[in-house]
């Protein structure tokens, strides 16, 4: 029997058996062989085999049909010819070469305890070289012509290579693209689609397609009759002549399509269905058999769970990366305190914030190279966060242009927390100076900070959308401490009332500040400055943690 083979010798070539009579190519769907390439024609060019004649004509086609480079209206094919059908080619063969290569090497003995041996190793196992092309006649499993035994092993042989190709972890639209080439590539069918539930609607939708002719489309050529059949109701529809079939009298596309018949797989991993594996053929009716249906559901099953672990995958990955953001704002104890939990639920505390400001930063910026500002940056909240809110085990609430907001208290309090977040205060103006003492060295400028702390009531938790999360805390509270942290100076560290009565004992060197009328405060507060210069602010101990200079 004659073959043409479409794109020879690429990884899209796909190989079309003749049939005796006319043999149609075009993108329309009902020729022979259908091509959803644009150069191409509905209906482009026929072979037609009678006898021991067989013929190429074109039937008017637009860009023409050539035969070994020469354009025709008419041709007798011998084997071996070149086509091109616009831009498409073809190679045209009178017979298959299914010679079986001997490789010269002897078998060892096995011992008579082993029945069989299969190699484990990957890529070892070839699927083609179960499948023979022209397939069976009572069936389109395009599997070698063997026993039943044999076809049966053949059938389990190729399920596991196909669960072990689907078993790796890839972004779901390529692994539905693979899904359909290892279909394509076992099973005689002429098209196929993958839809799957859309999460929010419900609804089936189109993800993946594709004709013989190994040609991706976006245009609908399914039933959505049946689709939404096998959908609702679970179970598959198998279709001799889906244009006869009563269940789908009302749906106009069967008819428009010629779909003569089909098969319809839900994609069901666990109990709720996900999608739905549909296959058809255009010019057959009564074409599937039971093997083929039995087949195809086990290989949808294993694209079922295939798909649900990719998802599954991505999901964790997302919220790994999340995860590992949020992570970023909380000192180590805390990251493993957390990861123990695994949640952030939302709670009402007391915190004492610390809210750092760079005095007279826009200016200073102006003057200074964007890529020197982020650097500048960079280096400057490496020292605040990481060796110093950090190791007094405070949360970094977020980065605010050039300041920062830091809180003790949340997600868990110590009873400390307002001398840590003291502490750290007066390290952070200590670490200023240090900075601009290597700065001016290397002929930067130099900065100064200045510093609002408050401790109060606030809600402490998770908060944003689905994508975007922070942890963060809401009252008045945090208001309060920026507004602070604008009265303070260059150099200063200022304090409320609250904050001064958890520390009081320890006879700070404070000086009481005039009451200061803030913006969103309908009384004046009463503030405090910390004379952070005449405290020390290296090497102490707090609950068995090393810190820099803690209070005493």
């Amino acid at each position: 029997m004659p073959y043409l083979i479409y794109a020879p010798k690429t990884p899209q070539e796909r190989v079309h058996q003749l049939i005796v009579g006319m043999n149609t190519i075009g993108r329309s769907g009902d020729n022979t062989i259908v091509i959803g390439d644009e150069s191409l024609s509905r209906y482009h060019a026929e072979i037609t085999i009678v006898e021991d004649r067989i013929t190429i004509k074109d039937l008017q086609s637009l860009n023409h049909t050539f035969v070994n480079e020469v354009k025709i209206d008419q041709y007798e094919l011998k084997d071996g010819d070149s086509i091109y059908c616009g831009n498409v080619e073809f190679k045209f063969i009178e017979k298959l070469n299914t010679t079986p290569v001997n490789d010269g090497c002897e078998e060892e003995p096995i011992p008579e305890t082993i029945i069989k041996q299969f190699s484990t190793e990957q890529g070892r196992f070839n699927i083609q070289d179960l499948l023979d092309t022209p397939g069976r006649r009572d069936s389109l499993l395009r599997l070698s012509q063997r026993g039943s035994n044999q076809r049966t092993v053949d059938k389990l042989k190729i399920l596991l290579e196909v669960s072990k190709q689907l078993s790796s972890p890839e972004e779901p639209d390529r692994l539905l693209e693979k899904i359909l080439d290892l279909l394509f590539e076992i099973i005689n069918v002429d098209r196929a689609v993958i839809l799957l539930v859309n999460d929010t609607t419900k609804q089936l939708e189109q993800r993946v397609a594709k004709l013989r002719s190994g040609t991706s489309i976006e245009n609908q050529f399914y039933s959505k009759n049946i689709t939404n059949h096998v959908y609702q109701n679970g179970n598959a529809v198998v279709t001799t002549d889906a244009c006869l079939d009563q269940r789908f009298h009302t749906s106009e596309s069967i008819f428009v399509q010629a779909i003569r018949a089909s098969m319809c797989i839900p994609l069901k991993p666990r109990e709720e269905v996900i999608g739905v594996l549909y296959v058809d053929n255009l010019s057959m009716s009564d074409v599937y058999s039971d093997e083929d249906v039995e087949f195809l559901t086990a290989l949808a099953n294993q694209a079922a769970i295939a798909i649900d672990n990719a998802n599954l995958y991505k999901k964790i990955e997302a919220e790994a990366v999340m995860r590992n953001k949020l992570e970023r704002f909380f000192p180590e104890p805390v990251r493993k305190k957390l990861k123990e939990e695994t949640t952030l639920g939302i709670i009402d505390t007391e915190v004492t914030a610390l809210f750092a400001d760079i005095s007279n930063f826009t200016k200073m910026s102006s003057t200074m190279h964007p890529r020197q500002v982020i650097a500048m940056l960079n280096e400057y909240f490496e020292v605040m966060v990481e060796e110093i809110v950090f190791q007094y085990e405070g949360t970094l609430e977020k980065y605010i242009g050039d300041a920062l907001f830091a809180i003790w208290g949340a997600p868990y309090r110590k009873a400390d927390d307002t001398e840590r977040a003291i502490q750290a205060a007066i390290d952070m103006q200590w670490a200023v100076m240090r900075l601009n003492q290597k700065w001016l060295q290397q002929g930067k400028q130099p900065i100064q900070i200045h510093i609002g702390l408050n401790t109060g009531k606030v809600a402490a938790g998770n908060i944003g959308s689905e994508k975007l999360i922070q942890y963060a805390t809401i009252g008045d509270t945090t208001n309060v401490t920026s507004r602070i942290c604008n009265v303070a100076q260059a150099g200063e560290i200022v304090i409320s009332q609250t904050t001064f009565e958890r520390i009081q004992a320890r006879n700070l060197p404070v000086e009481k500040m005039p009451l200061v009328q803030v913006k969103g405060q309908d009384q004046p507060l009463q503030l405090y400055r910390l004379n952070w210069n005449l405290l020390p602010s290296k090497h102490s101990q707090i609950g068995g943690v090393a810190n820099t200079g803690m209070i005493k």
